[in-house]
């Protein structure tokens, strides 16, 4: 599979982890993802992609989580696991420079209580491809134990 999309994901430094979503304005809750370059690393696109969309500049690959066969357009997705270089807020705003300016709210949300209904069904099901490999990677696990 030649992936030409790159999705970075952020999970929270408490535990048990929580994901970094957006709301987009017009498109509903998303996760952070964007077109691969032409010359461009997946890993790369997906550090590039987080800057542009969420403001996170400094940020590094701590794991890939492969790809992902989407379904829609016949788009491949490839993962990776992301951490920045800083604590985060609970929540921010993000001006886009592309996609039209548009304004992103970013959140935390909760492994057990996804949106899945402020998602459009592309993304409920990137999720749960998420869900299933972050838990079988031991990304998931309660550190409090």
């Amino acid at each position: 599979m030649r992936p030409d999309k790159a999705c970075p994901v952020v999970l929270s430094s408490t535990s048990p982890p929580r994901i970094l979503l957006f709301r987009h304005p017009l498109a509903g809750v998303q996760l952070v993802k964007g077109t691969i370059e032409q010359g461009e690393t997946p890993a790369r696109a997906a550090l590039r992609e987080l800057a542009e969309e969420s403001g996170i500049s400094t940020a590094e690959i701590v794991d890939d989580l492969g790809c992902w066969d989407s379904a829609h357009h016949g788009q491949i997705w490839s993962f990776h696991l992301c951490q920045a270089g800083g604590p985060l807020p609970e929540q921010w705003s993000h001006q886009t420079l592309d996609d039209h300016g548009h304004l992103f709210e970013f959140f935390w949300a909760s492994f057990d209580c996804l949106p899945y209904d402020d998602c459009h069904p592309v993304f409920r099901r990137a999720l749960d491809f998420l869900c299933g490999v972050l838990q079988a990677r031991g990304h998931l696990e309660d550190k409090r134990r």
